[in-house]
């Protein structure tokens, strides 16, 4: 065990005694992160950076998973949680927060008409399939993507232990950019798909018109057109990938930088369509909590008043041009290659001979947690990054792709590696 993570790691041990996995999410436990040269827990955050429980400083690029849009302890942020904090939290009625946020969210979001709130991601993907499947009278779905940890989805991944078979057979995949596949799905399954849920965009952009294609042959099919939009609102465009795109869905859901980090999400869409929510059962205590509106109202003043999102394409635009150039200097492209959008970009990894990709991924970790840059494998910018972090993770990269070259291509990867590589969760991108 690394000196450098002692704390974080009496503080696993700890936790595996009461938490399965150490961590009420998988994306940050030891699933993703490799023993004994990793930082498990943070204890505080500023701006882009955080500091672990050994108080080592790091260069966030993970931000939360995607959630800190603005920015750790961004100040308009607090300030409206704390003022919020003051009068309440959570009340026995409705709160003006729900519609002065929905009313927000109806203007900047093209297909937009009316809203409502969840917690997670989770939740909004899993209310608005139920919703879909009111509407059409249907119970098959097609999926492109993640779209969270419930039955209806996760069935169709390789983490279904303990989703029953009926309920796994009525989620069917289909592949992005290969119109085909899901034209495959229609005709297999006639007159019976309720909805087509796709993240809009992830690692791969859309080519030859797909998501057009893809509003117009469920729309032909009778089925309702879903964006997930967890990751991609409010980082592409002010209205979504949507906006970016051109293409308006009949439905779409939001979540992660929504609020900033605090837990919000919402299903948001056709106002024929979401008055079915007053039929369905889509209730939540905790649904109109206060301090997760208050910061979803001032992230979106926010977005709105401060050129939030061009500061995300223009930062993360120089940080692909430059990490390509890092890639050609070092003669690591053979198994390193940069995937995405400059708001939200991949370094992608692939196998190398016989070198496994989780191999070269956990050396990359290990080494970039060790000079202080905190990445599961994207770069998820916040608006806190600036030029001076994205030359600091340049810097890294040059130090780390040669150490890279040497364990890949010229065989060193036994002593490079101080700890055992990690393994696939499971792929869905």
């Amino acid at each position: 065990m690394d000196a450098r993570y002692r704390t974080s790691e009496e503080l696993l041990e700890r936790a595996l005694r009461t938490i399965p996995l150490g961590s009420q999410t998988f994306s940050k436990s030891l699933t993703q992160f490799p023993r004994g040269v990793s930082p498990f827990f943070v204890t505080h955050g500023k701006g882009c950076r955080v500091w672990d429980a050994d108080g080592n400083e790091y260069i966030d690029f993970i931000n939360a998973l995607a959630a800190v849009l603005l920015g750790y302890q961004d100040p308009d942020v607090n300030r409206a949680v704390h003022e919020q904090l003051d009068r309440g939290v959570t009340f026995s009625l409705a709160h003006p927060l729900e519609m002065e946020v929905a009313e927000k969210l109806v203007a900047t979001i093209p297909c937009a008409e009316m809203v409502r709130f969840g917690k997670n991601g989770s939740d909004a993907t899993a209310g608005v399939i139920r919703l879909a499947r009111a509407q059409t009278g249907r119970e098959h779905v097609a999926v492109c993507g993640y779209h969270g940890w419930q039955d209806w989805y996760i069935g169709s991944t390789l983490r279904h232990k303990g989703v029953p078979e009926p309920t796994r057979s009525l989620t069917h995949v289909f592949t992005y950019n290969d119109i085909a596949s899901l034209e495959k799905l229609f005709a297999e399954w006639p007159n019976q798909i309720a909805a087509v849920i796709l993240e809009p965009v992830n690692v791969t952009p859309p080519t030859d018109d797909f998501l057009q294609k893809v509003a117009k042959v469920t729309r032909q099919n009778g089925a309702l057109l879903v964006f997930d939009e967890t990751i991609t609102g409010f980082r592409f465009a002010l209205g979504g990938a949507q906006e970016y795109f051109g293409v308006t869905p009949d439905l779409a859901t939001f979540g992660k930088g929504l609020a900033n980090g605090l837990p919000l999400s919402a299903v948001v869409g056709r106002r024929d369509l979401m008055k079915e929510m007053e039929e369905i059962f889509f209730s939540f205590t905790f649904g109109g909590e206060t301090l997760s509106l208050a910061a979803a109202s001032a992230t979106l003043d926010k977005l709105s008043r401060e050129k939030v999102v061009p500061s995300l394409w223009q930062h993360g635009a120089r940080l692909m041009e430059l990490l390509a150039g890092r890639i050609e200097r070092h003669g690591v492209g053979s198994f390193l290659s940069i995937g995405g959008y400059p708001v939200w970009s991949f370094l992608l990894v692939k196998d190398a001979g016989n070198v496994s990709q989780w191999s070269i991924r956990t050396l990359l970790f290990q080494e970039l947690f060790q000079r202080g840059i905190l990445f599961i494998g994207t770069h998820n910018l916040c608006y806190a990054h600036g030029d001076a972090e994205i030359d600091r993770l340049m810097e890294v990269y040059d130090e780390v792709f040669p150490l890279l070259r040497r364990a890949v291509l010229e065989g060193e990867m036994e002593r490079l590696l101080r700890c055992a590589p990690i393994q696939p969760l499971f792929r869905v991108r």
